[in-house]
């Protein structure tokens, strides 16, 4: 998998503001620009939380809290208020990680990251850097993700996403810059090969998962076979709330008959609609307003070699409003 990087955006507010609420002589002007340089970061740092977490829900928790630490310090001392709250940022997103990792043990079936729709922020943003963008915040990235140690995916995404120096890495999972470089060398070595060169994006995968619906459309099994790739491994989470396979379902004939028989027990008030999720290409399944299945797919050349199919429903309550994250 080629290094992934992503736009970082240093705050540009000087460093020393007080924080909001702070009572004495800075006054009300000074709790203002304490509540600016937090909200000038804030889509950086969820984009940031998110990426290392995988479920939105978490990465507001963690960064409401990098703000109630953010309001509390002495800020005269802080040179740069950008760096100080990645490094918060990271540092609870690796305690989340931790005890996340102790309690996946009781999830019921495949773990998938939470879909998100994700906001056009406006920006002018060049062709290339918003792809990147896109790629490290796409369901298959942060699938991959969880294949890392916690300390492994602090660093990885810090250095190789949004291009932090290994210092402040290693500083936010408690070592030094060499010890940084040496969890990132890991964890590029675990996810090597997983991200093919040709895997399709844009207009291109779009196209796949146009005809893939069809495919479906027509209930035959011939016209599904010729969209999907040999080894195509199928992957679903429902959690404990929705039935789902418990297992990945591998190979193209058993994936084809496993989507068919679910299309054909769709309901005939659901819509079947195209979607950009995660900023990718996608089918959601909608029963009124309500989303209830959110459908991503990976392809190549020789057709979808991936589909992650997310039905749990705490997963899915986001969709109705996008999300602002850098």
């Amino acid at each position: 998998m080629p290094p992934v990087t992503a736009d970082r955006r240093p705050s540009r507010r000087s460093a020393g503001s007080p924080a909001p609420g702070d009572v004495g002589a800075a006054g009300a002007a000074g709790a203002a620009s304490g509540a600016e340089v937090f909200e000038a970061e804030r889509a950086r740092l969820l984009g940031l939380a998110y990426r290392m977490l995988g479920t939105f829900a978490d990465a507001e928790d963690v960064v409401q809290d990098a703000w109630l630490r953010w309001a509390k310090v002495d800020r005269a001392a802080v040179e740069n208020p950008a760096a100080w709250l990645t490094t918060t940022v990271a540092r609870r997103s690796l305690d989340r990680l931790r005890a996340r990792r102790r309690d996946r043990a009781t999830y019921v079936g495949p773990w998938l990251p939470e879909p998100v729709v994700v906001a056009d922020r406006g920006d002018a943003v060049d062709p290339a850097e918003r792809a990147v963008r896109a790629e490290s915040l796409s369901l298959g990235f942060l699938h991959l993700l969880e294949r890392l140690s916690p300390r492994e995916r602090v660093a990885f995404v810090l250095t190789e996403v949004f291009d932090e120096p290994h210092d402040r890495a290693g500083a936010a999972v408690g070592a030094n810059a060499a010890g940084s470089r040496q969890l990132v060398h890991r964890a590029r070595r675990k996810l090597a090969g997983e991200r093919p060169p040709d895997v399709v994006r844009g207009d291109e995968l779009a196209g796949v998962v146009d005809a893939f619906v069809n495919a479906c459309a027509t209930g035959e099994i011939d016209a599904l076979l010729r969209v999907l790739a040999p080894d195509v491994v199928l992957v679903s989470d429902g959690g404990a709330e929705r039935h789902a396979a418990r297992r990945p379902v591998v190979g193209a004939g058993r994936v084809a008959r496993l989507v068919l028989f679910v299309a054909r027990r769709i309901p005939d008030g659901c819509e079947v609609v195209r979607a950009v999720v995660n900023g990718d290409p996608a089918v959601v399944v909608r029963w009124g307003d309500r989303p209830v299945v959110v459908v991503t797919m990976e392809a190549g050349v020789d057709g979808v070699r991936r589909i992650r199919q997310v039905v749990a429903p705490s997963k899915l309550t986001r969709l109705g409003v996008a999300v602002k994250v850098v």
